[in-house]
């Protein structure tokens, strides 16, 4: 039977770990110590049911499409599809604990902090097989994929969304949930990388706070504002933004919330429409100003096939079967971005509602 999570308010968190018959387990009360565990494994026959884990960052309406991607891979693939949905770094450390000691097939994370959650992520690879979806972690050893985009090109690409939207220049400040977590680091990296018309460089981590600007380049970044997944307080931080900064041009959210909290506050202080608006992911409000003109555009990614493919490269793996597994020295599976605007963003909506089943404008989840 399957588990989802049962209202928004509800946090779900899993991970997932291989049933293996006939071994022997050693467990360390130090986790750095590695774990023994014997190579002697039966798999499963193609008609036994694995039972995977789909772990998201957050709960947010990005991850309610990716949720019905893994759903619908349970049913196609005769798998048991266990989707949680962590509301902090704590919470999502606690279940995939919770989780090391269940014996289920296979578990696919984005990770909040990979670099500190290694130890505990290495642990989860040590006992099961480990993917990485939407944030990568590419310093765990036993992670067999990583499964999402190019976070730094998406930046790079949001970067020239800014430029279509305010050719002439200016003021730019950023909104994001999280910082030091891999995917949000490339995205606002690509993104100023592309606005001060620099030299790519994925390892550069611009500091919050300070005024960045080039000589090269006629837009400049006024600051990053940080809001640690908390949509209310990404509202505020907009309104405060558009009383503080009398010049401000364009606003540029990069968590999927963080467009819609951005529009609600310029329609509260009136200035809808007077300072552009770029966005990444595709929660309905974002869709809707795209469609008004409020919204100059958006970089989305493949959160339904996040969920699909991850279940179905576990489902595999928990099966014997490594042909879905990537031979590229990143271990990528890449699912690329794409930009939305005006032009064909009611196509993608369609799509879209068609695959939540919703009609209307009823809104979705991240």
């Amino acid at each position: 039977m399957k588990k989802t999570t049962a209202s928004i308010g509800v946090l779900v968190v899993f991970c997932a770990m291989t049933m293996v018959i006939g071994c022997t387990f050693e467990t360390m009360d130090d986790a750095s110590k590695p774990i023994q565990i014997s190579s002697t494994s039966v798999e499963f026959s193609k008609d036994k049911k694995p039972t995977v884990a789909f772990v998201t960052n957050g709960i947010a309406a990005f991850w309610t499409v990716a949720e019905v991607g893994a759903m619908a891979a349970e049913k196609d693939l005769n798998a048991e599809v266990l989707v949680r949905m962590p509301q902090d770094a704590a919470d999502q450390k606690r279940i995939l604990e919770e989780l090391i000691n269940q014996q289920v097939d296979g578990v696919a994370i984005s990770p909040i902090n990979s670099e500190n959650q290694s130890d505990l992520l290495e642990r989860v690879a040590r006992s099961t097989k480990l993917i990485t979806h939407d944030a990568d972690a590419p310093e765990v050893k036993g992670r067999h994929a990583y499964i999402g985009m190019d976070n730094y090109t998406a930046g790079q690409m949001c970067g020239r969304l800014v430029q279509q939207a305010m050719p002439e220049g200016g003021e730019v400040m950023i909104f994001v949930g999280r910082l030091g977590q891999l995917n949000a680091d490339l995205r606002r990296q690509g993104l100023i990388d592309e606005l001060l018309n620099r030299e790519d460089d994925r390892s550069r981590r611009d500091p919050t706070g300070v005024v960045l600007k080039s000589p090269k380049s006629i837009y400049v970044v006024v600051d990053t504002k940080v809001d640690d997944f908390n949509p209310a307080q990404s509202k505020s931080q907009a309104e405060d933004a558009i009383v503080g900064y009398e010049n401000l041009g364009c606003m540029v959210g990069l968590f999927s919330y963080n467009p819609p909290a951005i529009l609600e506050a310029l329609a509260r202080t009136n200035k809808l429409g007077k300072i552009k608006v770029v966005a990444f992911d595709e929660e309905f409000p974002t869709l809707q100003a795209i469609q008004d003109g409020t919204c100059a555009g958006t970089v989305v990614q493949d959160p339904y096939n996040y969920g699909y493919q991850s279940v179905e490269l576990l489902t595999k793996l928990a099966r014997g079967d490594r042909s879905m597994v990537p031979t590229n020295p990143d271990k990528f599976i890449d699912l690329p971005a794409r930009i939305i605007h005006k032009d064909n963003v009611g196509p993608f909506w369609d799509q879209l509602k068609q695959r939540l089943g919703v009609k209307g404008s009823e809104s979705s989840g991240s």
